[in-house]
């Protein structure tokens, strides 16, 4: 799951700090030391990515001015399903805000352990729900809660770094929860969903506000709102609305552009 070192992003309670130590010491980066320091590929325009060290929660690699995240490892699951997730960042509000119908075809990307999957499964019966993720770890787990509980309804997807994997023109609704400032190729990632989502289908980008300071989450861990405008609107998507209504989180929809 696309999701960073997030055990290094709260500001917790002293029982909830030990978890996180706890947590982190087993978590490392799925990038090495040596990525950070390669060199443009030649099939990479040096206009779409650049490569300088900075933040050293970074993987040292940029795109329209913003250095990508290092991504979670499989070790942080428990973290995810964490009790008071609910109260951090009022999942059951972020639901509302999809508007989820009995017959929405839905992608979960970077779904990790399938915390938003399988809330999002009873509501949409009739449709279905892909949940994308590039760790089998995660997607094991998936499978694991998918069985354990038959849930007909869900369908796990191993993406890739540059490639959701979903079929064209398919997707109703695209649920991204802190994973998009992950991706190592977003430029990559938006088109491959740009062709799996439906003519009038939406992207809800869910990623902390980086306008607000006393958000205690690492600035290499938020985005604003006018960052990802500008990056979605390459890949041909524009902003729809922003619902201003969680507790740290933007959820951005995006749409694309009409012609």
């Amino acid at each position: 799951m696309k999701l960073g070192d997030k055990n290094d992003r709260l500001k917790l309670s002293t029982k909830q700090a030990f978890l996180v130590l706890m947590i982190s010491t087993l978590m490392l980066p799925l990038q090495s030391c040596k990525s950070q320091q390669k060199e443009t590929p030649a099939s990479e325009s040096s206009e779409i990515y650049t490569y300088k060290r900075n933040d050293p929660n970074g993987i040292g690699k940029w795109y329209q001015g913003r250095e990508i995240a290092h991504v979670m490892g499989f070790q942080g699951m428990e973290w995810l399903n964490r009790p008071e997730r609910e109260q951090e960042e009022s999942v059951s509000r972020l639901l509302k805000n999809l508007d989820l119908q009995a017959t929405d075809v839905i992608a979960d990307i970077g779904a990790g352990s399938g915390y938003h999957v399988f809330k999002m499964a009873p509501v949409t019966q009739e449709g279905a729900i892909y949940a994308v993720d590039i760790q089998e770890e995660m997607l094991a787990e998936m499978s694991y809660q998918k069985e354990r509980n038959s849930i007909a309804n869900v369908y796990l997807v191993k993406g890739s770094e540059q490639d959701v994997n979903l079929p064209e023109n398919s997707i109703d609704k695209v649920l991204m929860v802190d994973v998009y400032h992950e991706f190592e190729y977003p430029l990559e990632m938006l088109l491959a969903i740009k062709k799996a989502l439906k003519p009038e289908g939406k992207i809800f980008l869910i990623e902390y506000r980086g306008e607000d300071p006393n958000i205690p989450i690492k600035i290499i861990h938020k985005m604003t709102e006018a960052q990802a405008v500008k990056e979605f609107k390459t890949a041909g998507f524009t902003l729809l609305e922003n619902k201003d209504n969680l507790p740290w989180q933007h959820c951005m929809v995006f749409e694309l552009k009409s012609e």
